[in-house]
């Protein structure tokens, strides 16, 4: 089963969580700052459980709300 990564809520550290999204995705801080002022976003798609859940994990620990569908 694949797994789609959404975020729902940046949560109280922004920051944090504009960094983190920069990180997994691989963008610029613009970018990364319009992902995650234009919620709820979808991260990823079609990735592993395993995959999912690490980068669900990095992002909650960042602050964010995110949900595994």
């Amino acid at each position: 089963k694949f797994f789609s990564i959404i975020m729902k809520n940046h949560g109280e550290n922004k920051l944090n969580v504009i960094k983190t999204i920069r990180i997994i995705l691989n963008l610029g801080l613009k970018e990364s700052k319009d992902f995650v002022e234009n919620l709820p976003a979808t991260i990823k798609e079609n990735s592993s459980k395993e995959e999912a859940e690490k980068i669900k994990k990095q992002l909650e620990d960042a602050g964010a709300i995110i949900e595994l569908k």
